[in-house]
């Protein structure tokens, strides 16, 4: 008996071994056809993602448009330093910081709720138009959201006229974090739940069957039986959206913000373009996005720890 199995996974093993063997000529005998496809793909990354890289320089220098990059006037770290020292510095890292971590906070689990609420429903009819009503949000533009937002939180709006009050919610500092955060959950949880969905689909039925007939409630056929189907996922989710924490785009919070909510709707991507757009200072502000873009690094690599070693050394 062991002699017929070692020989049969020989044999797989050998068989392993002769595809990928024919595999590699049939790549070397039609090498062209695959530097045709692939050239304009390496092309475009080389132009618009790696060579653009080099604009890093002038946060370094006292950067002059008409002298270029490799004549302006060579600074160090002095605009690391001037953002560092100055005295908003801590107050921008820490509305960037709060506003990242509340949405992801508050944010992750809905889309992952969502998907296993949507997979018990057994009728599909209903469940696509649940689903059509749920991705719909995510079609809409965030120059539109922010309108929309605006209007129902205006003096005249439907929430004040709901309430019988005349409050200016996007004037108060302390409302502005909450209205971002439940308006990006509201646009973007019904899209980020499809891949839950679809990911429950390969849970298995039997065991689900299984479970209900062992008299399992919904939270524990949930607990056995679908979140292991969908557990990978959440976690590269996760490190992945909790290693983006500094990358909040400026779009958003630059068009909800107001000259009274600065205190809390002023964060590093919003400073970052009014100082390089608008004022013109182009070195300071890009070394204020590279300052930025490290600190994302590094939290992407702790959090990717951390999980790996809270899940059996599993991470990206």
């Amino acid at each position: 008996m062991m002699s017929n199995s070692t020989s049969v996974s020989a044999g797989k093993q050998d068989s392993k071994t002769r595809e990928f063997h024919n595999s590699l000529v049939y790549v070397k005998q039609h090498w062209q056809l695959y530097v045709i496809f692939l050239l304009p793909a390496l092309a475009l990354t080389l132009i618009f993602k790696y060579i653009p890289m080099g604009g890093i320089l002038i946060a370094f220098q006292e950067y002059n448009p008409f002298k270029g990059i490799l004549k302006s006037k060579w600074v160090g770290f002095s605009y690391f330093q001037r953002f560092l020292s100055s005295p908003d510095f801590l107050s921008y890292l820490a509305n960037t910081l709060k506003l990242s971590v509340f949405g992801l906070l508050w944010g992750f689990p809905v889309p992952v709720i969502l998907a296993f609420l949507l997979n018990r429903i057994q009728s599909k009819g209903i469940k696509k138009k649940i689903q059509l009503a749920l991705y719909l949000p995510n079609f809409i533009s965030v120059i539109v959201l922010c309108g929309i937002v605006k209007i129902f939180l205006s003096v005249t709006g439907p929430i004040n006229l709901l309430l019988g009050s005349q409050i200016n919610f996007m004037t108060m500092p302390g409302a502005w974090r909450t209205i971002y955060i439940a308006s990006g959950i509201w646009q973007g949880a019904g899209w980020g739940s499809i891949m839950y969905t679809a990911a429950l689909a390969n849970a298995s039925q039997d065991l689900k069957e299984a479970a209900y007939l062992d008299g399992a409630n919904i939270l524990q056929q949930i607990k056995v039986v679908e979140w292991p189907a969908i557990k990978d996922i959440v976690v590269i989710q996760f490190i992945l959206q909790a290693g983006n924490i500094m990358s909040i785009g400026f779009e958003k919070a630059y068009a909800l913000q107001t000259d009274l909510n600065l205190a809390s709707s002023e964060i590093i991507s919003t400073y970052v373009y009014k100082q390089g757009l608008i004022s013109g200072n182009f070195s300071f502000s890009t070394a204020v996005g590279l300052f930025n873009t490290v600190i994302n690094v590094i939290l992407l690599l702790s959090v990717n720890k951390i999980v790996a070693k809270m899940n059996e050394g599993q991470g990206l």
